[in-house]
Order: C-alpha cells, then structure tokens, then sequence
C-alpha cells in the first residue's frame, strides 16, 4: 500500500477486505483461503488486494488484529464494569459470550494461531492480565499464573467444544468454570512458582 495517509475509501477497502479474509478463513481455514479467493470475495482483482496487503499473510494478521481487538474490546469493557472481586468472572463470562455470539471470530483465530504461530515468549500476554485480575479479586499475593492458565485452559476447552458442537450450552459452561474461581467461592490461589 502506498505511504502517508490513507483516504476514507482505502479504509472503507481495507476493512472490507478483512472482514471478507475473516469468513474465507472461518469458512475454508488458512490454506483453503488465497488472494484470489479474498479478491473474488470482494469483488476485486488480485493485485488490488495486494495495493492493501502486501500478501495473504498480511492480510490475515490484518484480519486476525481485527478479532482479537473487538475480543479486548468486549471483555475490557465488562472487566471494567465489574468490581475487582467480579472481575475474573465477567473475563470469562465475555471471553465465552464473544465467541459463541461470532463464531467466525473463534475459528480464524484458530487457524491464525495454527498457521501464523505465536512466540512463545509472548505467552503472558495471554495469561498474564488474567493472573493480574485473579490477584486483585482474592488480595493474595504471589504467583497467579497457574490459576490463571488452568482458567484460560478451561475457557479455551468450552469455546472449541462450542465450535464442535453448535447445541453446547456454552453459557452454562462458563458459569460452572467460574465457579471455581476463588473469589466465587473456589478453592484458594496457591502459591505455584513456575
């Protein structure tokens, strides 16, 4: 894409071209999505999804920003609007709701991770503000992490079986998983070091 500043139809194109990269991706996975196909999608040719994106790897990360960001979005929100005792359950609670209500959202960010990977240092930024919540809610000191993970796992595990199955009542999964949680009543935050 060309320097400087971008007008009001090259953002109009852009966002257009990832929200079209976000159904091709939830709907045939990374490697069944091309150029071609986001540009037939969009009713474009190829080179003018390269005049925006310089490959398909940058329009998936294009596309893959834009998920992620309306998920913090959502949850930032409901975290903030919750007391600090609430808070870890209105995460999980919104983490849930987000991808039952935009399934797409959860299966292109699957295939995104899949394909494009994460680094492995970059891993407490997934946990990391959630063992900060944890810590806030119960007032214990220490390493949060652990619980933080186990949650994150559990989150994880009911939004891929709402993704296997359509029917799973994913809301009800999460309210049990936050039910675990120490400030619902849930067993104590050890102290794990790891």
């Amino acid at each position: 894409m060309r320097e400087g500043r971008t007008s009001l139809t090259e953002e109009t194109r852009r966002a257009q071209l990832v929200e079209v990269t976000i159904d091709l991706v939830a709907e045939h996975g990374y490697a069944g999505t091309s150029l071609q196909r986001i540009a037939d999608a969009a009713g474009i040719t190829k080179p003018a999804v390269l005049y925006y994106f310089a490959s398909k790897s940058a329009v998936v990360a294009a596309a893959q920003q834009a998920v992620l960001s309306a998920l913090v979005e959502r949850v930032s929100a409901a975290v903030d609007a919750a007391d600090p005792a609430g808070a870890p359950a209105a995460y999980v609670r919104e983490m849930v709701a987000h991808f039952r209500e935009h399934p797409r959202h959860a299966r292109m960010m699957v295939e995104a991770l899949v394909h494009t990977g994460t680094p492995a240092e970059d891993s407490s930024a997934r946990w990391g503000p959630l063992a900060a919540l944890l810590q806030a809610a119960t007032g214990q000191p220490g390493d949060h992490r652990a619980l933080a993970l186990v949650v994150g796992g559990g989150i994880d595990a009911i939004v891929a079986e709402q993704m296997r199955d359509p029917g799973f009542d994913s809301a009800a999964a999460a309210e049990v998983l936050v039910g675990l949680l120490p400030a619902a009543g849930g067993p104590p935050v050890s102290g794990a070091r790891g």
